[in-house]
């Protein structure tokens, strides 16, 4: 079974709601999905996976320490995630406090393991974002981050 992996840290549960939200949107493409704090993650789990997608707090315009920990530890794998996709999403404290950053050096660590990457033509091009918890217009841009990682991943792995 095709599978979807998200790695998310939260401090104040915005992103945790986000990345529940982003996996019913994997759910509904019909791939399996796990979700996971990254404190509870491994980088070993990344070569079983056919998708991952990263969801992290802005902290100075960028991911937090331990996801940043997480992508670190994941150059035990360099070269063994090429063409697996990826994704990634934000929460931020405020409009223009780095959502955008955040998700672009995520997306920039997917990049470096060779992951296929989709954007969007629509709102969120480089992947979901909120400011403090999510409304439901940031649900639905985190339910199409995940439907579009899933239909990604069961055309080029299915």
């Amino acid at each position: 079974m095709l599978k979807v992996l998200i790695v998310y840290d939260s401090r104040s549960g915005n992103t945790e709601k986000m990345a529940h939200v982003v996996a019913e949107g994997v759910e509904e493409e019909g791939v399996g999905v796990e979700v996971k704090k990254v404190e509870d993650a491994s980088v070993d789990e990344l070569p079983e996976v056919d998708g991952l997608i990263l969801g992290s707090p802005v902290y100075y315009g960028l991911p937090t320490g331990r996801l940043k920990e997480f992508i670190d530890a994941s150059v035990k794998y360099h070269g063994k995630l090429d063409g697996k996709v990826g994704g990634a999403f934000a929460s931020a404290g405020g409009s223009h406090t780095g959502a955008e950053t955040t998700i672009i050096a995520l997306n920039e660590a997917l990049f470096i393991h060779g992951m296929v990457i989709q954007g969007t033509s629509g709102s969120n091009h480089y992947g979901a974002a909120s400011v403090g918890a999510p409304d439901d217009k940031d649900a639905d841009n985190c339910k199409e981050l995940g439907k579009r990682v899933a239909s990604l991943v069961k055309r080029l792995h299915g």
